[in-house]
């Protein structure tokens, strides 16, 4: 099974392509550009470059946050129009469930951590079984990073906290406890390959996202949708 998967979730631009096990290309930029004028460009190269064509791919996975809100639109409906176009099937993943990825076969606690500014921290907690299999302890939540810290250190075993905010907050992290570790810098940032594999079990299961329902995730409204709110209030009073 060939897919395509793609993460605009973060700073990073990613896209991979995978064949069953085997990663065939990834390409992925950590730099401030905007996803929507190159993202295009990644899936065209990334497709030439492997000698394959959007009719080859037998499905799509796309990373549905949480992260940035601008981004993660741009990724969904990408996604959502390759999907449509080529009547292909696509799951979406959340963005933490991709970067615990990155740590698989890992031992102790994994919690992989995105900026959520103000000092919080959108977080998700799992576990590797001994097969490798990523168990979750902890689905999708937003925290400040303190209330983490303490709520993490009650686990007697290592923690390891990964995703490109760690860092920002790496003297706290580790002045927390001594069993907290910060994963290398190649592993914590978000990787399209990681995003592909999880969601491949998922596409050979027939486990497939709908087309009109399916939407990134969003634990707090975005700016613009505050400065409204406010904007209306203000209006009727």
């Amino acid at each position: 099974m060939k897919i395509l998967s793609i993460d605009t979730s973060t700073q990073c631009a990613s896209c991979a392509l995978i064949d069953d096990t085997r990663l065939l290309g990834e390409i992925t930029f950590n730099y401030k550009k905007q996803h929507s004028v190159i993202m295009m460009n990644i899936i065209h190269n990334l497709l030439s470059n492997c000698g394959s064509t959007l009719q080859d791919i037998d499905g799509f996975v796309v990373s549905k946050g949480p992260g940035s809100f601008t981004g993660l639109r741009i990724g969904m409906s990408t996604v959502k129009g390759l999907s449509h176009g080529s009547n292909k099937p696509f799951v979406s993943i959340s963005t933490l469930d991709s970067l615990a990825f990155n740590l698989s076969h890992s031992t102790g606690i994994v919690c992989s951590i995105i900026d959520a500014l103000r000092d919080n921290v959108y977080y998700g907690i799992y576990r590797f079984d001994s097969e490798g299999k990523m168990v979750k302890l902890e689905d999708v939540s937003r925290s400040s990073l303190d209330n983490l810290l303490e709520k993490l250190k009650s686990h007697e075993e290592s923690v390891t906290f990964i995703g490109d905010c760690t860092d920002k907050f790496k003297d706290r992290i580790l002045n927390a406890s001594s069993n907290f570790v910060i994963a290398s810098y190649n592993n914590n940032i978000v990787r399209a390959s990681s995003l592909a594999f999880i969601g491949r079990e998922l596409l050979e299961r027939g486990e497939y996202d709908n087309l009109y329902d399916s939407a990134p995730i969003y634990l707090v409204k975005s700016q613009a949708e505050r400065e409204y709110e406010e904007k209306m209030r203000a209006s009727r009073t």
